[in-house]
């Protein structure tokens, strides 16, 4: 008498994860054009401050204060050229349209570490850090979801005008054609030879637009990833924010998650004299020459105001309004 072998159950097939190709292979290859800065040809220790240079500029100026502050929280209000620059600024830095970045930011307070959060770190770092960035989530494209969390922007012509056939792509181009212009023309201008200017222009190019590209790219994911995963905390809120330093450092004030999670609006991220904000310190210098106004103050809710810890989790959830509106 023979006997059957045994059948094993069939593990189940989960779906794959379905990749946005385009912007994928956007990453890869600006992360690979940018390594060629440590090639001898086009190495420069003057790269270094070019690079936090940019930063200050585009990832700052750009994306913490306009993308982040004035747009997804309305923590300060400028004169329009300046709100118009600061977001071409965000836009220079290749982190999406600012309608899909505010719409997604906004989420993620709602959603904080919950599974409706869009890029939370608590299962995976690399996901929290940037493989979310590069999976398709149809609720962040769809019209529904950008009426529901973003109506205030969406009447906006300047914000509808980058976001519609991915035009802030042409901007990030056209400011990249624009350095590598004047990386060329200073290098004919003060080196000997031709191939003194040529090397000058490309090495303006590489660590003045992909190198700095990149380090924006890293220090603004450090937020979603590292900072929701080590650090301090100093409130008790219900999602896992840290008051991260050395992402603080880095990201010139966006460290201080904790305390943004606290108090979401406020435009100073940094609550103690120690916690140094450096974008929130040119909002202040543009405010005392009038270039700035209606900067919200930091205001701790009552119900985590009183309640400080290092490690764990409490409080009740912070969300936004069912308008999306912060």
């Amino acid at each position: 008498m023979s006997t059957a072998p045994a059948v094993l159950p069939v593990a189940p097939v989960l779906p794959r994860p379905k990749l946005v190709v385009w912007f994928l292979a956007t990453l890869v290859a600006v992360h690979l054009l940018a390594l060629t800065a440590f090639t001898p040809y086009v190495f420069a220790w003057w790269g270094i401050p070019l690079v936090l240079v940019g930063n200050f500029i585009f990832g700052s100026m750009g994306i913490n204060l306009g993308y982040h502050r004035m747009l997804t929280h309305k923590a300060a209000t400028f004169p329009t050229f300046l709100e118009r620059l600061w977001v071409l600024c965000g836009v220079c830095s290749l982190e999406g349209s600012p309608l899909w970045w505010v719409c997604v930011h906004r989420i993620h307070h709602q959603h904080s570490d919950d599974s409706g959060d869009p890029h939370t770190p608590r299962e995976s770092f690399f996901w929290g850090h940037m493989q979310w960035i590069y999976t398709a989530d149809p609720r962040q494209r769809s019209l529904s979801t950008f009426e529901k969390y973003i109506p205030d922007l969406m009447t906006d012509p300047f914000l509808r005008w980058l976001h519609r056939g991915n035009k802030w792509i042409l901007v990030y181009v056209a400011h990249a054609l624009l350095i590598a212009a004047a990386g060329f023309g200073l290098g004919f201008l003060i080196e000997d030879t031709t191939e003194a200017a040529v090397q000058l222009g490309t090495q303006v190019f590489v660590w003045g637009v992909l190198v700095r590209t990149v380090y924006v790219w890293h220090i603004t994911w450090l937020v979603n990833s590292a900072a929701h995963r080590w650090g301090y905390r100093s409130y008790q809120t219900s999602d896992r924010s840290r008051n991260n330093a050395v992402v603080a450092l880095l990201t010139n004030g966006e460290g201080w998650h904790n305390n943004h999670h606290a108090t979401p609006r406020a435009c100073s991220q940094g609550h103690r004299w120690w916690e140094v904000d450096l974008t929130f310190t040119a909002v202040r210098a543009l405010q005392l020459v009038g270039l700035a106004w209606d900067v919200v103050p930091v205001k701790v809710p009552k119900h985590i105001a009183g309640k400080k810890e290092e490690t764990g989790r409490g409080g009740d959830k912070e969300t936004a309004d069912k308008t999306g509106t912060p």
